[in-house]
């Protein structure tokens, strides 16, 4: 019974992150298009005369004129130059937008976010670095650090690939323990990089607690 209701505030913070985007979204596109009617038969008396204005058409304009907003924001400079705009630039951004459902197949991991903390994190991609056009022993890992308890909000930080840990824990695992570990693994399990020999990785180890 114990374990039961210690599962619960888990289920209803995973219900409310799910939710609330959905909730807004809702509120924003009947905000939009109840109103879209009126909105578009405005725009369009003023060169379209009054018998023309049949049902629907101030809609049809709504819709068009958000359409073409999208491309012009995803496919010219103009999102990237708002998006530079401090503070309003955040609704203008053209990266990929990270959800819960993505961080739960990505690779979870370890990091040194300082020489003295370790901090959880997602393997976004591995960069090669080069040195006068020679490439150098250090390759570096895009980290995707969350905050918490939103996690799809978060940033993105470079490590040197020695100062990453790959978790073979299940991602949904990690997930759980961020959020405020209302339920926690049985323990974290390490697992080595696939070019790492077995001397390099518990070498390594030492750095993440293993001794």
């Amino acid at each position: 019974m114990k374990e039961f209701l210690k599962k619960q505030p888990t289920f209803i913070l995973y219900g409310f992150v799910f939710w609330l985007p959905v909730i807004l979204v809702i509120y924003i596109v009947i905000l939009l298009f109840s109103n879209g009617e009126k909105v578009g038969r405005s725009i369009l008396g003023v060169v379209v005369p009054d018998k023309f204005l049949y049902t629907g058409l101030g809609f049809v304009l709504c819709i068009l004129i958000i359409y073409l907003s999208g491309i012009i924001l995803k496919q010219t400079k103009v999102g990237r130059i708002l998006s530079k705009i401090p503070f309003i630039g955040i609704f203008f951004g053209q990266g990929e937008i990270m959800t819960i459902n993505r961080l739960s197949h990505m690779q979870a991991c370890l990091f040194l976010y300082s020489s003295t903390c370790i901090s959880y994190g997602w393997i976004l991609s591995e960069e090669k670095v080069k040195i006068s056009e020679v490439a150098a022993g250090f390759p570096i890992i895009n980290v995707y650090f969350p905050n918490v308890p939103t996690l799809v909000t978060g940033q993105v930080f470079a490590a040197r690939k020695d100062t990453v840990m790959k978790i073979a824990n299940p991602s949904t695992e990690v997930i759980n323990l961020l959020l405020y570990a209302f339920r926690s693994p049985a323990a974290l399990r390490y697992m080595p990089w696939d070019d790492e020999t077995p001397e390099l990785f518990k070498e390594r180890s030492k750095i993440f607690g293993l001794k």
